[in-house]
């Protein structure tokens, strides 16, 4: 992803690039604005020159081949924080710094526009400059600061391009009283999405960057955010203007409707943080080949039930199930062999057992399954699962037959052994059933 949005940063760059290069050779040759889209003109020089070198200094500063790129990255983003700067200061103190002799400024106005930078594209051009400089230092403070200048670049840069297609769209039925070019407020809106980027590497914005449940959904949804106030403007002008409804009405509408999708935009996070969470419990709790539990998924569930039969005095039972033969069978028939016979013992346990017992598969070829049976039943219940697996041997005609040694154990009603213990005896007893098997065989 990062080399994804490293590459659109950089294409992006070149191109703002040589949109300025166009405007500047505009104004300096002025045949050469016969032959170019009507409309290029309206960026003026002023702004033409910073948007051309806020691109150099934020493509520079991230190439670190040589010291002198990062030098000329570092002149640019001062020159331009000088003339912004200066702009600036000519809007908030009324004086008059002769700014506009530096370039090629002196066009006559077209239009609303002025021959010089607006109050708005000025302070774009001067937190861009600031940012810029940031970059280079690695420290913690810097880095906060660059993620706040971005917060401020990106509200500036929002009402900017609002208030543009406020005036420019009919639908509104506002007039147009912005005072910066469509030309240059692209280029602002194009550098402030590679402000984001270089702030998500290591700033507040790397969240938008990260696999993690909170990345996600602010990726999901950012957009939609985004775009949910300026949506509900266009509601209220097309309201408006119909003419058949109330000032009123029309506001109560659509508070209404903006009050009803945030909380459908709620109830979509919550359901998307929660099946998130349970993928995350059942990778962390069960087996990816079996689908049962892993040991930690197993020992949890168990020991669980286990306090449930000593409060309530009911028996208890373990049994322990080991696959016979399973290096075997990897050897002579290959892993995926040996991972189709886990996974048919798996399903064997599943079609014998109860959904509330716990069943589990504690280690390679190990299986276990606890819950409340007494040594009666337990019995029973192993008697059925030899059975299950001789009867699929038979009918499934399986390549490699099936079959396993088990072992079992029983807590009676008062007994507090522990969980543990009663793996142990159950362990214990299917050794001396595998070795009851191999004398039999001798």
């Amino acid at each position: 992803m990062l080399r994804r949005l490293a590459l659109a940063a950089h294409i992006g760059l070149l191109a703002i690039g040589a949109l300025a290069l166009a405007c500047i050779t505009i104004w300096a040759i002025s045949p050469v604005g016969r032959v170019l889209p009507a409309g290029w003109e309206l960026m003026n020089a002023d702004s033409a020159f910073c948007v051309l070198f806020s691109a150099a200094s934020m493509y520079l500063i991230e190439q670190r081949k040589s010291a002198a790129m990062r030098r000329a990255a570092l002149v640019f983003a001062g020159v331009v924080a000088l003339l912004a700067g200066a702009v600036l200061l000519e809007y908030y103190f009324a004086v008059h710094l002769g700014v506009d002799l530096l370039t090629l400024s002196k066009q006559a106005s077209t239009g609303l526009l002025s021959p010089r930078l607006s109050l708005k594209a000025a302070s774009g051009f001067e937190l861009l400059s600031l940012f810029t400089l940031l970059l280079e230092t690695r420290q913690r403070l810097a880095t906060m600061i660059a993620d706040f200048l971005t917060f401020l670049l990106l509200l500036l840069v929002l009402v900017a391009v609002s208030e543009y297609l406020f005036g420019a769209m009919p639908v509104f039925g506002l007039a147009n009283g912005s005072g910066t070019s469509p030309l240059t407020l692209f280029c602002l809106f194009l550098l402030a999405q590679v402000a984001v980027f270089r702030s998500a590497r290591q700033g507040v914005f790397s969240i938008l960057l990260g696999s993690g449940i909170g990345s996600r959904i602010a990726r999901m949804f950012s957009p939609i955010l985004l775009v949910m106030p300026f949506l509900r403007e266009a509601g209220r002008a097309n309201l408006m203007s119909v003419h058949r409804l109330p000032a009123v009405f029309a506001t109560a509408i659509l508070a209404s409707l903006t009050a009803v999708i945030s909380v459908i935009l709620l109830l979509v996070i919550t359901w998307r943080i929660n099946g998130m969470e349970r993928q995350i419990h059942n990778l962390s709790l069960l087996d990816e080949l079996t689908g049962l539990h892993n040991l930690r998924g197993f020992s949890l569930l168990a020991e669980q039930a286990l306090r449930l039969a000593q409060r309530s005095k009911a028996p208890f039972s373990v049994l322990f199930i080991d696959l016979d033969n399973l290096k075997q069978i990897n050897d002579m028939h290959g892993h995926g062999a040996g991972s189709a016979a886990l996974s048919e013992t798996a399903e064997i346990l599943r079609t014998t057992f109860r959904e509330t017992d716990v069943l589990g598969r504690i280690g390679g070829d190990e299986f276990a399954v606890a819950a409340q049976f007494s040594d009666a039943a337990i019995g029973v219940a192993t008697q059925r699962l030899r059975e299950a697996c001789e009867r699929g041997n038979r009918e499934l005609e399986r390549r490699v037959a099936l079959s396993f040694c088990v072992g079992q154990v029983t807590s009676g009603p008062g007994e507090n052994s522990s969980l543990e213990d009663l793996l142990a005896k159950a362990d214990a007893a299917m050794y001396e059933e595998k070795q009851r098997k191999k004398t039999g065989r001798k």
